[in-house]
């Protein structure tokens, strides 16, 4: 009989040793997550994300913050820049480790609960305790086990898909500042070929050599270009604040915020086709975040097939009735067992609302199959256009204004055209040249957005509209 009740105890006891090393081994280390994520987008965080969670980490990350500001900040400093300074960056990173923690507390079991009960009668006292734990709680362990692993998994792959998303927006917030700052110069420019235009034809009417309506054709045109100039210094606010504050920086970081004066030359050639399909992750991020979420739905499935019907808890009690008369102490052992009785729910609108989630993390699934492809056409599309029209301008319309110009300077010169047809025509020149801008602008745009859609994060950049000082005012002074 005592070797039974030693096997018996042996059991149990390699049993509660097993329940212990599962319920531990769901854990998240977050430092090797953020390192996973490094490694595995290498071009976007450039090996510097990082949560910094003491005041050295937050102290050092300041200094190097200072060194990147001391220099003209170009697209990939920006991004680091971002990584080391941007509150918001943090932000979501702590998050994704309390969903990553609050999805490995899931697999872990639950704490027993110790009861100590004690109950006195005239000629009795009775001492009761009891250790209680979730007997389904128990059973269920390496389902729940699981559904943790997943939830941590995809845990992962959003923290990927966060972290992308952020740096996209970051680069694109770079190249729409940078731009503005250009757009400004020539919207100068064509302010005050206006000015002068508008105060020649002023004097011109003065003197009677001119009508009118010829006066209010330049000062319209005059009138307009200090509207668009107008926008064009708000854009440049507008534009710089939205990449401040998707950098984090603070009002004394501000005033050391430098940008280059253009933006980068365009690339020799284009990605090619070949290249695009090349360079597509094979682990696309939009693929993965979908086919997590249905392995998890169908583990939460079979999990709640099973919970939702019952739950059932098991008690260990150790009793004690002492005799106040005789002195006496009776011991006793034994268990009890709770059983939710399903008289009232039978949990089956639990299993339909499983059942749908499932349903519909399988179409999610394959919506994300049947939307890649047509993504990445649409993304190297628009890159591609962008390139082509941005390449246009630079080697055929650019250069073509420039031709005018020399010829209607010679004419000019040869007293052949007047000063507002000279006037005009520099007009058009600026404006050409900030439609250029506005090319390379959108291309740097594409480019970002492209790759993000490489990785499985499709971003759709809509054309902008093109703002340009009075289209009609200058070419009809020569009238």
């Amino acid at each position: 009989m005592n070797r039974v009740k030693l096997r018996e105890r042996i059991r149990l006891i390699n049993a509660l040793a097993l329940i212990v090393v599962l319920s531990g081994c769901a854990s998240v280390n977050f430092d090797r997550s953020i390192a996973q994520v490094n490694e595995s987008i290498p071009g976007f965080t450039q090996g510097k994300l990082e949560l910094a969670q003491t005041q050295e980490q937050r102290i050092a990350r300041k200094q190097s913050a200072q060194e990147l500001l001391a220099h003209p900040l170009g697209q990939g400093e920006a991004v680091q820049l971002a990584l080391l300074n941007s509150p918001a960056m943090q932000t979501f990173l702590a998050e994704n480790w309390s969903i990553a923690a609050n999805a490995a507390q899931n697999g872990r079991i639950s704490n027993p609960v110790f009861m100590f009960e004690r109950m006195t009668y005239p000629n009795e006292l009775e001492l009761v305790r009891m250790l209680s734990f979730g007997l389904l709680d128990v059973l269920t362990l390496p389902q729940r086990y699981g559904i943790a692993e997943k939830q941590l998994e995809q845990a992962q792959t959003k923290l990927v898909a966060d972290v992308v998303d952020e740096i996209t927006r970051i680069r694109q917030a770079w190249v729409r500042a940078v731009s503005a700052q250009q757009n400004l110069l020539y919207a100068q420019h064509v302010n005050e070929v206006a000015k002068v235009s508008a105060e020649l034809a002023r004097r011109m009417q003065s003197v009677g050599n001119f009508t009118k309506l010829q006066r209010a054709r330049q000062q319209a045109f005059y009138a307009d270009s200090a509207t668009q100039l107008a926008i064009a210094m708000h854009e440049v606010n507008a534009t710089k604040e939205a990449l401040v504050r998707m950098l984090g920086l603070s009002n004394d970081q501000v005033q050391s915020l430098k940008l280059p004066d253009r933006l980068p030359e365009l690339p020799k050639s284009p990605l090619s086709p070949e290249e695009v399909g090349q360079s597509v992750s094979a682990n696309r991020i939009d693929i993965r975040l979908a086919q997590v979420a249905l392995d998890v739905a169908m583990k939460k499935q079979g999990l709640n097939n099973v919970t939702s019907f019952t739950d059932i808890e098991l008690g260990l009690r150790n009793k004690n009735i002492y005799d106040n008369d005789t002195g006496s102490n009776i011991p006793g052992r034994g268990y009890e067992i709770s059983i939710r009785l399903p008289v009232f729910d039978w949990g089956d609108m639990q299993r339909d609302a499983m059942s749908a989630q499932t349903l519909a993390a399988l179409n999610r699934l394959e919506s994300a199959y049947r939307v890649t492809e047509s993504s990445l056409r649409e993304s190297y599309s628009a890159y591609r256009t962008n390139y082509d029209i941005a390449k246009h301008y630079r080697q055929e319309v650019v250069p073509l204004r420039r031709v005018i110009s020399e010829e209607n300077m010679l004419r000019y010169n040869g007293m052949i055209i007047g000063v507002f047809e000279l006037l005009a025509d520099a007009k058009d020149m600026v404006n050409s040249v900030m439609l250029s801008i506005n090319a390379d602008q959108q291309f740097w745009l594409a480019d970002a957005a492209l790759q993000a859609t490489l990785l499985g994060r499709p971003i759709v950049t809509l054309r902008d509209s093109v703002k340009t000082s009075a289209g009609g005012g200058a070419n009809e002074a020569a009238h």
